[in-house]
């Protein structure tokens, strides 16, 4: 009976052992995924092969979509300012400010809680590489362990710009030397970070050069070249690059990777990003569809099941709540959150998925649904042809079903009230007050 009543005890004291073990594993860190997440500048549905681009070849991130899951329908905001605060805060334009570019640059850390914040009670080293320029401040002031970044967009080489090209790097200050690739550069920078981070979880938000302009030549330019096919190609060469790193360390299997754009594709390039030789509807800085549609990719060996398309409706509120999710951290409390975890989508399980997103830049809004869009006028669309075409539907009362989606999507924007919220205090565009007085001076000549 004693020896019973010892193996008992015995194996009781075990089982607690054995449970706070893993619960310290669990809380150290060893356990939980590394994050990634790669934000492309400007590039849109049309500049990504796997999506049916007809002029640009993307191989790497062709393979890994083919790894995991494309997304179909991956929303954010049409200007990068906005986009960039609605994927750090996981909250819309009207509650942050984030309306329009300028407006950006007003986010407080005391006021806004970003990524980084969430992930690190959880253990996690983070870091930013790349563009930066909308925030005021830096990443350190808002979470970030360690960052590398720029002034402005478009930053390739020293040489081919009117300034020269300065960056910042954990605080201090340098210039970029004459020979030296911009975007080379900051890879260099995220491999020492990974390889120092190696042996704890990581969160990597690296906001990639490309394919921003001013477009300049790669260098794996040869003259003649077509530079936007150029620049393209590039940064799924440096997507393959990053992979290389992984495999190398042997975190590939530990690694979430999503892929996202910032917005659509910029207006000068737009025409050429067709699809099945179709042009789409929207670009850069405008409300049309692909001004905030946008090449969304997840992908993590082992886990996510391989060749998915997925339909779900995701707009960039969502990264903050689906990083926090997986890494078992606390949402933040202060402030309301708009984003929805998409976790379980991503694990192949039904969730809690959204019935619309939201997008908002400057003094105009919309609501969508899989097949209908609601703007702030009152005006909606017909989206069934989508990304190719969107149809004002004049008399929605006299179809049954388009006066139901009219009366849903109401109702979504009535919950919202974006009214209520902050709203643009400049031109209503949604750019920098600085590019707005310049287009006026243009028309005044």
């Amino acid at each position: 009976m004693n020896k019973l009543r010892f193996t008992l005890v015995f194996v009781a004291f075990a089982t607690i052992f054995s449970v706070s073990a893993q619960s310290k594993k669990v809380k150290n860190g060893i356990s939980k995924p590394n994050i990634i997440y790669i934000l492309a500048d400007d590039l849109g549905i049309g500049d990504v092969s796997c999506y049916g681009s007809d002029n640009n070849k993307t191989p790497i991130i062709d393979k890994l979509a083919k790894g995991g899951i494309r997304f179909t329908h991956g929303y954010t905001a049409p200007l990068c300012g906005p986009s960039r605060a609605m994927i750090l805060t996981g909250r819309y334009a009207f509650r942050t400010g984030a309306v329009n570019q300028d407006m950006v640059g007003q986010i407080k850390p005391e006021n806004e809680v970003l990524i980084p914040t969430v992930l690190k009670p959880e253990g996690y080293a983070t870091a930013m590489v790349g563009k930066w320029s909308q925030f005021g401040l830096t990443p350190k002031d808002f979470g970030f362990d360690d960052y590398i970044t720029f002034q402005g967009s478009g930053d390739y080489w020293a040489t081919e710009k009117k300034k020269s090209e300065n960056y910042i790097e954990n605080g201090v200050n340098k210039k970029l030397d004459s020979i030296t690739y911009m975007p080379d550069l900051m890879h260099k920078h995220l491999v020492d970070f990974i390889t120092t981070n190696k042996d704890k979880p990581f969160f990597l938000y690296y906001s990639m050069v490309h394919v921003h302009a001013l477009i300049q030549r790669t260098p794996d330019s040869k003259p003649g070249s077509d530079l936007y096919a150029d620049n393209i190609a590039y940064m799924d060469k440096l997507v393959g690059k990053l992979l290389s790193t992984l495999d190398d360390l042997k975190l590939r299997e530990n690694t979430l990777i999503v892929f996202m754009g910032d917005n659509g594709t910029a207006s000068q390039y737009a025409e050429r990003s067709s699809i099945g030789g179709k042009a789409l509807s929207g670009k850069k800085g405008t409300m049309l569809e692909c001004g905030s549609l946008v090449p969304t990719i997840a992908n993590w060996p082992g886990v996510i099941e391989a060749g998915k398309v997925n339909d779900l409706l995701i707009d960039s509120s969502d990264i903050l709540p689906t990083f926090a999710d997986l890494a078992g951290a606390k949402l933040p409390t202060k402030n309301i959150l708009d984003g929805r975890s998409f976790l379980p989508q991503l694990m192949g399980k039904k969730g809690n998925p959204r019935e619309w997103i939201f997008i908002e830049l400057g003094n105009k809004w919309y609501v969508r649904e899989a097949k209908w869009k609601l703007n702030r006028e009152g005006e909606l669309f017909d989206m069934n042809n989508a990304p190719f075409e969107e149809k004002l539907v004049v008399n929605y009362a006299d179809n049954k079903e388009a006066s139901s989606a009219y009366s849903r999507l109401q109702i979504a924007l009535k919950t919202l009230s974006p009214e209520k919220g902050i709203l643009d205090n400049a031109g209503g565009s949604g750019r920098h007050a600085s590019n707005v007085n310049k287009k006026k001076e243009k028309v005044e000549e």
